[in-house]
């Protein structure tokens, strides 16, 4: 019972942030809703047990991607307007869209749905429990076994590739203005300790 009253709370909790995504009129409301997304669908993953895709949503698209865009968007500076044109001017193409996405997952979840439409459903198949028969890994534990054995070689090499482009970026986008007092530690560590203090004489 509690485990369905978390899937409804994160699945309305979902659809209703990614709505408010679209209808903000403020970009940065818009990126927060967006985190607020992906937040509820990394519970709705715990909850189907998949921890690795959910710890990736939280630390790739929260902790990335999403903070990366709020970013931009408040660098940008980008005025709010509110605009006049109604949600109904995009509601036919959005309509036809969310028709065709529909109808996919008729196709895919057919046989699920079968049930629930009144149709006799198809004859009983027997399903084996291999869960019982492997050992009791999470997700997180087996891939985390493959990658720093089988693949360490590589993630380390990933790792330099991202720190390297980190620090380019980093490069790239510093500037200096004119008229800006900064701090040389080159002169400061260079300095004669015998020139540091210095008597002057104070009467007029």
């Amino acid at each position: 019972m509690a485990v369905e009253m978390l899937f409804y709370f994160f699945s309305i909790l979902t659809l209703s942030s990614a709505a408010l995504v679209i209808a903000s009129s403020n970009p940065i409301h818009s990126v927060l809703f967006l985190v607020l997304v992906f937040c509820s669908t990394s519970g709705l993953f715990i909850l189907l047990e998949a921890d690795f895709i959910a710890m990736i949503f939280i630390m790739v698209y929260v902790g990335a991607i999403a903070v990366l865009f709020l970013f931009v968007v408040m660098m940008l500076n980008v005025r709010v307007v509110q605009f006049n044109i109604t949600m109904l001017r995009y509601l036919p193409l959005g309509g036809l869209i969310g028709l065709i996405f529909l109808f996919e997952l008729f196709l895919i979840i057919d046989s699920d749905l079968i049930p629930l439409l009144g149709i006799n459903p198809k004859p009983s198949i027997t399903y084996y429990g291999w869960v019982d028969k492997i050992d009791a890994l999470t997700s997180i534990s087996a891939i985390g076994r493959i990658l720093y054995t089988n693949y360490f070689f590589l993630f380390l090499i990933a790792g330099m590739i991202l720190l390297v482009a980190m620090i380019g970026a980093i490069v790239l986008t510093m500037y200096r203005r004119e008229g800006v007092r900064r701090q040389d530690v080159y002169d400061q560590v260079s300095r004669d300790f015998k020139e540091a203090i210095r008597l002057t004489n104070t009467k007029h």
